[in-house]
């Protein structure tokens, strides 16, 4: 369900903040406690994404259990995969609305400000009833800042930030090397009405690496980003507008032929516009509804040059295919029905409809998909300690021949008023995008064409976990979750080899895949201290189990991570730690023999471990100092070895992971008046 976030305000205005942390609105009903949700959800607060003084969403989350990050250092994208599902099996929304993704990664995580993110939730397990394709996995719902509004009287808050940060050992003030953020945001409420506006500059100067000359490792990439709100709320009904805009450009730099001195360079142009109207209404202390219109404008152009590095004389290449720009724009539609038949039973119902379009010359034609979505879900609760919630999603696509029905099942029993005991269930049906059927991709590091022959996925996915609040007498207070998660698959889609040109990679459809894993959580908060340790085993199926039955059918990883917070409120010091190990993974590959047999072989890609420091100390009532070393560990690149026995083959390789130690420091301004 969207939620309007104007009636989590609302709610908010009833809550400490110590409560505040844990109210949740993704996939409920109405804003509610975490310790009340059918759902296993996992919230990143605002003070913990202060403190972080990340520059961008990925730095957030990159130290999160389960989840982990790729990177394309050729296109400057990354990659998510939660609970060892891949990101297209990850929605990613911005309160409550899904962002569209040019291709199968999803690069919306790089391209979202993190200056108006108020936090960040996490639910795992399916999802693919509420919120349909791609939520098998879960969803990740950026909610962000609101403007201050519905006080009696006028209130304006001003804000601003600049933060320096060194890339690795390079570095330049303010431009050039270097990462550079500056960010400035102002918020305006009169009574009933609310408005706010909001500009970013986020500069990343690249990383030279173990790249001569003109290339790098790490391109440059540079950022605008912009939005403006504006709202209206009564006591029962609430409108709001949001729109968002992204200019991002990347840089990627070729070598100099010293025999001419040209040099050819490519530019990666990202546009993205997105509109948001979102309003709710409360009909009576039973009946609710809320609606959402959503319009998508993404673009992303390739512009290549060639430029004399002597005279500094740049034109635009006139190589076949060195110019193009691909198009996608998506509509959405939603409205949700609540309605409270009595203390023990609610009703939910609504429709969800998308319609995707996509055009440009890496796209084979102008071509669309629609879906039309319509769920139904129940919640009853027989006593006060048991709560269930059957769904149902009724689908129509345009391309696909769905399902009748998609169903989801999801349970929370107390089984005392300290442990808490969760399941879910859902089948998950997913049709190919628009992306993996149509979209053609070629340069000197990509061979990527889409596949229009694909099948759609299906899946079915449980979870469980317990929450056990630990009881003491000293003022602690401690909780440990301990879950479990298993998800099988028919007809993944995931990349493969072109059977008919062996150079060629394409979207196929994978006959059986798995993922399985358990995770465990403990956290403690004492006084000023608040500290967390968690760990997860997460295993994904191996395929090439389907030629040699020796290797392991699963391929299975271990990870640890731990948060420790500690303030000093009477100097208003705030000192944190960020820790992540993630466990070595074996990697396989099949080769082929000069006889035409084939042999799988076997590799590792090298466990590492990431931290980072941050210390922040208030400076009056109106500025905060912020410094601190990411990437503690100085992690660059991972080794992957790959080979088959007797050593006939080998391959493999370093994998991008960051780009070394670096160091920061910012301050940020406040000032508001009622």
């Amino acid at each position: 369900m969207v939620l309007s976030v104007a009636s989590l305000a609302q709610e908010a205005d009833t809550l400490t903040s110590k409560e505040l942390e844990s109210v949740v609105v993704t996939g409920q009903y109405e804003p509610q406690s975490m310790k009340k949700s059918v759902y296993q959800v996992r919230t990143i607060p605002s003070q913990f994404i202060r403190s972080r003084n990340a520059t961008n969403l990925q730095s957030i989350l990159t130290t999160e259990l389960g989840i982990r990050f790729s990177t394309d250092p050729t296109l400057g994208t990354s990659d998510i995969t939660l609970m060892g599902m891949s990101g297209q099996n990850v929605k990613i929304l911005m309160d409550g609305v899904p962002l569209v993704d040019r291709g199968a990664t999803r690069e919306s995580l790089g391209q979202i400000d993190v200056n108006t993110i108020e936090r960040i939730e996490i639910v795992e397990g399916p999802m693919s009833v509420l919120y349909g394709s791609d939520a098998l996995a879960g969803v990740i719902n950026i909610i962000t800042k609101k403007a201050a509004g519905a006080y009696e009287g006028e209130k304006l808050s001003v804000e601003a930030k600049i933060q320096e940060e060194t890339v690795g050992s390079e570095y330049e003030p303010f431009a050039g090397k270097g990462s550079h953020l500056e960010n400035v945001s102002v918020n305006w409420g009169l009574k009933n009405w609310e408005a706010g506006a909001g500009v970013t500059r986020n500069a990343f100067g690249g990383w030279q690496g173990s790249k001569t000359g003109r290339q790098k490792q790490w391109h440059d990439k540079d950022q605008y980003l912009g939005n403006v709100s504006a709202g209206f709320r009564k006591e029962n009904y609430n409108l709001w507008y949001r729109l968002n805009y992204l200019n991002e450009s990347i840089l990627a730099q070729g070598d100099v032929n010293p025999d001419n001195n040209m040099a050819g360079d490519k530019e990666y142009i990202t546009n993205r516009f997105t509109h948001q109207l979102q309003g709710e209404w409360k009909a009576n202390s039973r009946w609710s509804f809320n609606g959402v219109l959503s319009y998508q404008d993404y673009s992303r152009k390739t512009q290549s040059t060639n430029i004399n590095v002597v005279t500094g004389d740049r034109r635009l290449s006139l190589e076949p295919g060195s110019q193009d720009e691909s198009i996608f724009q998506t509509e959405i539609v939603r409205g949700v029905s609540v309605f409270k038949w009595s203390d023990k039973v609610s009703l939910q119902s609504g429709i969800d409809f998308t319609f995707n379009q996509g055009s440009g010359d890496r796209i084979d034609g102008s071509k669309s998909i629609n879906d039309y979505a319509v769920f139904v879900s129940a919640e009853y609760s027989p006593w006060s300690a048991l709560s269930i919630r059957p769904g149902l999603r009724f689908i129509k696509n345009t391309q696909y021949d769905a399902p009748p029905a998609v169903p989801s099942l999801n349970a929370k029993y107390s089984i005392t008023p300290s442990v808490e005991w969760r399941f879910s269930y859902a089948r998950g049906f997913r049709a190919p995008a628009l992306r993996e059927l149509y979209f053609y991709f070629f340069d000197a590091s990509h061979s990527i064409k889409g596949n229009t022959d694909l099948k759609a996925e299906f899946s079915n996915s449980y979870s469980t976990s317990f929450n056990v609040k630990v009881p003491t007498n000293s003022g602690v207070s401690m909780n440990v979750k301990v879950g479990g998660f298993y998800n099988e698959f028919e007809n993944l889609i995931a990349l493969g080899i072109d059977p008919n040109d062996q150079t060629v990679y394409t979207y196929v459809n994978v006959l059986k895949s798995r993922t399985s894993g358990g995770t465990l959580d403990n956290s403690v908060t004492w006084r000023n201290l608040k500290a967390m340790l968690g760990g997860a085993y997460i295993g994904v199926y191996n395929q090439f189990n389907d030629y040699d039955q020796s290797v392991p059918s699963m391929v299975w990883t271990p990870e640890i991570n731990s948060v420790i917070t500690y303030s000093f409120p009477r100097i208003g010091l705030e000192l944190s730690g960020f820790y992540k190990w993630t466990g070595s993974r074996q990697t396989y590959q099949l080769f082929t023999e000069t006889d035409g047999s084939q042999q799988v072989g076997q590799g590792k890609i090298s466990s590492f471990q990431w931290a980072d420091f941050t210390a922040s100390k208030t400076l009056g009532k109106l500025l905060r100092l912020s410094a601190g070393v990411k990437n503690v560990f100085d992690v660059t690149q991972l080794q992957n070895s790959l080979g088959v026995s007797g050593g006939a083959h080998s391959s493999g390789g370093s994998v991008p992971m960051g780009y070394g130690r670096s160091y920061f420091v910012g301050v940020s301004f406040h000032w508001n008046k009622n």
